[in-house]
């Protein structure tokens, strides 16, 4: 034994020799320093429970990327059909109420007063089938658990035919198909119109035409909002506690969404609308009246007929990813969105028990069983001196729990 191990040894018998009775007031002590909140929503009495964070739009305020920015090099006309009848105007973004930024879509929704972010002019004939990979990439900072993914479009602008929604659950690296929207599924995405998802088969992206619930002939304009439901149609949903493989479904850090194509060969062929639009104006849009007059007319790029996406919210629904070990998620001391751990837990998601505490193996909370982590430790009192000690060798399994004085063991701990 070295001096080292000699002096610890030492020291340790002179503190036992300084242990006093537990006196009343002593175990008062105790008790408030191990009693947890009453307040605290992953306990009740004492006794740990299920937690969440609130639900909450994950995308608000966080940033969102855009491939094309109507306007943001120079001045551009664009045209969107209205119900009755077509208007075009101009962006810019160099002038405050023509600019349409990505952020628009992550500000504050007001539908008294929308702001929107637009994509550069789609310069191509309207039936042309080439997909545009038009794409918006948005970083949640933080695994969440996403419920639904919600986007609206700007008033009078066309929704558009073929959408792709990707997630990622690494912060971008890599990405995975989420939901399609298609009028053409199997030919745009290579995937059956509604395929039926089985237990087998629940984490697979379904395709959906999304045009087929819109009544009358306004099909492709001005339908407002379409949303995905990640759970929706998952067999496993109803005991989603129970399935690692839906809680994984349902994990996102990033959400992109990919615009292909804005509108279908069969919708451009015979919607009445487009038929009307183009025989009134021989094929061609009206001329923008908002059109600058500062400007020469070389600075700005007419194209008539150029259509653009159109968004003013993108909004993803859930909440953040604790594992039920924690009520609320906080900013780090690196800045970064955490959870606040309960139940012994640690890391970012709490999907780890904390130091000391691994007597009982992790697991994720349920509404059965809170799955707190579990440690043993020696606790010590003295009339001048409130010490706990935890002993745990390297294996991280064997431990000691010692009382005295009539102190018994919490049996929730052993």
């Amino acid at each position: 034994m070295n001096q080292y191990h000699t002096n610890l040894l030492f020291g340790f018998f002179v503190f036992l020799i300084s242990i006093t009775s537990f006196t009343k007031s002593d175990k008062t002590f105790y008790n408030s320093y191990l009693t947890k909140s009453s307040v605290d929503p992953c306990y009740d009495d004492n006794r740990p429970k299920k937690c969440m964070p609130d639900f909450v739009n994950a995308a608000f305020g966080q940033p969102i990327e855009a491939s094309s920015i109507c306007g943001l090099h120079n001045a551009q006309e664009f045209c969107d059909i209205g119900t009755n009848k077509q208007s075009c105007g101009y962006c810019d973004d160099k002038i405050p109420g023509k600019r349409y930024p990505a952020s628009a879509l992550t500000d504050v929704h007001n539908s008294n007063n929308v702001t929107c972010w637009r994509s550069e002019p789609r310069l191509k004939n309207l039936a042309d089938v080439t997909p545009d990979n038009v794409t918006l990439s948005l970083s949640l900072g933080k695994k969440y658990e996403i419920t639904y993914v919600s986007l609206t479009f700007c008033p009078h602008a066309i929704r558009p035919d073929s959408i792709a929604i990707y997630k990622s659950m690494d912060y971008g690296r890599t990405w995975v198909p989420y939901q399609f929207y298609s009028s053409q599924c199997r030919k745009l995405y290579g995937r059956p119109f509604k395929m039926t998802i089985t237990k087998q088969n629940e984490q697979e992206a379904r395709c959906v035409d999304h045009f087929r619930s819109i009544q009358g002939d306004m099909s492709g304009i001005q339908s407002s909002r379409i949303a995905f439901s990640t759970l929706e149609g998952r067999p496993s949903a109803q005991d989603f506690e129970s399935s690692p493989l839906l809680q994984d479904w349902v994990t996102a850090t990033d959400i992109k969404v990919v615009f292909h194509r804005l509108h279908s060969p069969v919708t451009y062929m015979t919607n009445p609308m487009f038929k009307s639009q183009k025989n009134k104006y021989n094929g061609e849009f009206i001329i923008s009246k908002e059109m600058p007059t500062t400007q020469s007319a070389s600075s700005v790029q007419t194209n008539s007929g150029a259509t653009t996406y159109s968004l003013s919210d993108f909004a993803v629904g859930g909440r953040c990813k604790c594992n039920g070990h924690a009520s609320k998620c906080i900013k780090g001391r690196d800045g970064q969105l955490t959870c606040d751990c309960r139940h012994n837990t640690a890391g970012r998601e709490c999907e780890r028990c904390k130091m000391f505490y691994y007597d009982r193996p992790w697991g994720r909370a349920t509404t059965r069983d809170a799955n707190e982590c579990k440690g043993k430790c020696i606790y010590f009192k003295s009339s001048s001196l409130f010490l706990l000690f935890k002993i745990h060798y390297e294996n991280r399994r064997f431990s000691f729990l010692f009382c005295f004085h009539g102190y018994e063991t919490n049996s929730r701990n052993t």
